[in-house]
């Protein structure tokens, strides 16, 4: 992998929610696909050294709700690239809540055993234009058990996608299930909202309630919202990571962000895509979302992007998803865009533009210069 030193960086969001925001000048010294040093004065030798030009520096997007089925395809929406033209939106990895789309689905407990198996070990060996995808989200049926779980887990299976797209589709089935996976150390997702798609389920606060999984999905709803009054009882008497999605109903998820806001607990929040979906593929998805509680909500941009970075790192445990010393060299260079009246990245996105970007780097790899799907950044590196 070698080593790389981005220098003359204008701002750096840490995507730690209780730091931030860095200001520069300040540089970063990546060596083995991983962040070594950030200071002022780092003198290291490397073998690329990318002049940022004033640019601020972000993680790499972590898209907390996708639903992949086995490579860059997806029968959803019948589409080759998805995933590449994600990378062109700033997201480095994605999360699965589900193989959901697979044609001719299984639905009996060894059969969504086997597709949740056979996800995980193929994207672990495969990253579509280096995006790092984690599949093999269990699709909940009835007739698992116990010894389910466990078997799945020494498997390394550590996803239970959102709950309701399967046969399980009650809270009182569900809590048991949930418990079994929380046991063996599974991330459980769980639908909320209306029903998304044909075989899919409504699901309710009082569902939530019961069942306590690790993430409410889409509270602002998938794509239909429960009402507002509920979706705070979710957020007050649990302590699920709430997640808002670029593919549910946009009034619904800006009172949820302001919500949090008001109360200080938006280091509980997390943006996702729920893509590809019946809405399609949004490659901008990410940044809509960020951008839309940003400059809607009256975030500060630095902790809008906490939202789609450092948070959604803590809730699933993974190793990447800060600009801090020690992480996976997961990065975007960014910076306003052209005709902007913002004049850096910060100000674009808190006026709602979508920021322009100039590089994407995954594990100290740069896998895009300037983004063919947002407008050109203000500045070029060199």
């Amino acid at each position: 992998m070698g080593s790389m030193v981005i220098k003359n960086i204008g701002t750096i969001f840490t995507g730690d929610i209780e730091k931030p925001i860095i200001e520069g000048p300040v540089s970063i010294f990546i060596e083995e696909g991983k962040i070594k040093s950030i200071g002022s004065d780092i003198q290291e030798n490397a073998d690329r050294v990318i002049d940022a030009k004033g640019m601020t520096v972000c993680p790499g997007f972590i898209d907390s709700h996708t639903h992949p089925v086995l490579g860059d395809f997806t029968p959803r929406q019948n589409q080759i690239g998805f995933i590449d033209s994600s990378l062109h939106g700033g997201v480095t990895s994605m999360i699965s809540a589900g193989e959901v789309h697979l044609p001719g689905r299984p639905t009996d407990p060894k059969g969504t055993k086997a597709l949740a198996v056979l996800a995980h070990k193929s994207f672990a060996k495969l990253r579509p234009s280096g995006v790092k995808v984690y599949g093999g989200a269990l699709i909940l049926e009835k007739g698992l058990t116990e010894d389910d779980f466990k078997e799945l887990s020494e498997d390394g299976v550590w996803l239970v996608g959102e709950i309701g797209l399967g046969s399980v589709k009650s809270a009182s089935d569900a809590k048991m299930m949930v418990e079994w996976a929380k046991k063996y150390g599974m991330k459980v997702l769980m639908h909320v909202g209306g029903t998304s798609v044909p075989g899919s389920s409504t699901v309710t606060c009082n569902d939530v309630l019961t069942a306590r999984p690790t993430v409410a999905c889409h509270l602002n709803g998938g794509p239909t919202s429960i009402p507002v009054n509920e979706a705070k009882r979710i957020i007050d008497e649990t302590d699920c990571a709430i997640e808002i999605v670029h593919c549910g109903n946009p009034l619904s998820a800006f009172e949820i962000a302001r919500y949090m806001k008001n109360n200080n607990i938006l280091n509980r929040l997390i943006i996702g895509n729920d893509a590809p979906s019946g809405t399609g593929v949004i490659p901008l998805g990410i940044w809509r979302m960020v951008n839309f509680i940003s400059s809607l909500c009256g975030i500060s941009a630095e902790i809008a992007v906490c939202c789609a970075t450092g948070n959604t790192k803590k809730v699933f445990g993974l190793n990447h998803g800060m600009v801090k010393e020690g992480e996976e060299a997961d990065i975007q260079i960014i910076d306003a865009p052209m005709g902007s009246e913002g004049k850096d990245a910060k100000a674009a996105i808190e006026l709602g533009d979508i920021p322009g970007i100039a590089m994407v780097i995954i594990d100290g790899i740069i896998r895009t210069q300037v983004s063919r799907n947002t407008p050109p950044p203000v500045r070029k590196i060199s």
